[in-house]
């Protein structure tokens, strides 16, 4: 007996068919029945249009020929390959990868770009790799801590620039070519105070038989301190006890505090003159002297590092002797700074280097010399000789004892307070 009711026994056409299927001669489950099938009705076609490419396209929801319909692909189209009428890769289109047409105009703007930026990265990297190649070089060995007593600081920056007699690293045949003999120690043969500050540029030189005094000192080796020691000529102080004593007898006898000390030794002197390939100088009168070597026609010449040595370290033959000699090493100073910074130095690396390593090798200077406070000296010595500044001599008042001079003390306490008040120089 069927339980079923009948509307689900068979179908209406009388087929037997119950909606169910026969998968097995158990009692039919209450389970998921086959659906009619519904016949959905087809949407009306949209009319095609050209996607640019020439290749028609359909409305959305179709199929060609019975609607619109939409593959999903582009048909006869690689995108990205830079073949097509337009778009990326088009001929009004850039290339992939940025890559130019061929026969199109060059991108000067970003080429400029391009190089200008590689021009300061490679600018960036040598001043860097130069600034710690010349750090390196520079004989930080004076210090100036050691001074005592010392005056207070000024206004504007005080260098004291030396010029010794050392010998160190010299030969035999290097000795007897400069004519410098070979006397042990060291001694001064020239200082020069340059003061740097906001109302021009001053260089006094200092005669070495200044007759001034020579105060208590604390040694510069030993620590220990040592009385004052008298009267004496200037450059007996560096004999004494080199540098540090040296300065602190200039500051006790100006009461001008020393900022910053340059040496540099006989050798070191030649070698920039002839890294720099010579220096061009007007040499006032006909100079021979066989203790330092001159031989010299009065007139314009160029002097090779030889040459130079002989001509400043010459006091012989001049009516004003020490001072006539003094004026020589700062016109022969400035020469050499105004020919050392020119372009065709400065921009050829073949010349700077050798001559920045010339004088950095014999270089001795305090440790507290930085290399921004070299250059500053320099530009300053290089004003000097352009007009920018004073060069002078200290005031002198007339000869003293053992062939020394005199300062002349009302002029020198003018000149000191000018420069410590960093003032225009006023005093002849």
């Amino acid at each position: 007996m069927n339980e079923w009711p009948d509307a689900r026994d068979g179908d209406a056409r009388g087929n037997g068919d119950d909606g169910y299927g026969r998968g097995s001669s158990a009692a039919r489950p209450e389970g998921a029945r086959r659906m009619p099938h519904v016949q959905r009705p087809v949407p009306q076609q949209q009319p095609a249009y050209d996607d640019g490419y020439g290749q028609p396209r359909y409305g959305q929801g179709g199929v060609p020929g019975q609607g619109s319909y939409d593959s999903g692909y582009s048909e006869g189209h690689v995108y990205g390959s830079g073949r097509g009428p337009a778009g990326p890769g088009g001929p009004e289109g850039p290339r992939r990868g940025g890559a130019r047409r061929p026969g199109a105009a060059p991108n000067w703007r970003r080429r400029i770009t391009i190089g200008a930026l590689t021009l300061v990265g490679v600018l960036l990297v040598t001043s860097v790799a130069t600034y710690f190649w010349a750090d390196g070089k520079v004989r930080r060995e004076v210090d100036l801590s050691k001074v005592i007593e010392r005056p207070d600081e000024g206004k504007g920056t005080n260098y004291l620039i030396v010029g010794s007699d050392s010998r160190d690293g010299m030969s035999a045949e290097e000795k007897k070519k400069l004519h410098t003999g070979s006397a042990d120690g060291k001694r001064t043969d020239s200082m020069i105070l340059l003061h740097v500050g906001d109302h021009g540029n001053t260089m006094v030189s200092l005669p070495r038989d200044s007759w001034v005094k020579i105060p208590s000192f604390k040694g510069s080796q030993s620590g220990k301190v040592f009385p004052a020691k008298g009267s004496n000529k200037l450059n007996a102080a560096f004999s004494m006890d080199g540098p540090e004593l040296l300065v602190r007898t200039i500051e006790a006898n100006t009461g001008l505090h020393i900022d910053h000390y340059a040496e540099i030794g006989f050798a070191g002197f030649a070698n920039i003159v002839d890294a720099v390939g010579g220096v061009d100088i007007d040499i006032p009168q006909d100079i021979k002297d066989k203790d330092s070597g001159a031989d010299f026609k009065k007139g314009k010449q160029t002097l090779d590092g030889q040459q130079a040595l002989a001509f400043v370290r010459n006091r012989h033959g001049y009516a004003a002797g020490d001072l006539e000699r003094t004026k020589n090493q700062q016109k022969f100073l400035a020469a050499l700074a105004s020919q050392t910074a020119t372009p065709t130095t400065v921009l050829n690396p073949f010349k700077l280097y050798p001559v920045m390593g010339a004088g950095l090798d014999t270089l001795i200077v305090d440790k507290d010399m930085s290399l921004f406070d070299l250059g500053s000296m320099f530009w300053a010595m290089k004003g000097i000789t352009g007009g920018d500044g004073v060069s002078m001599n200290m005031p002198v008042a007339g000869d003293g004892p053992q062939t020394s001079l005199l300062w002349d003390k009302p002029k020198v306490t003018q000149l000191v307070n000018e420069l410590k008040n960093d003032d225009t120089v006023t005093v002849k």
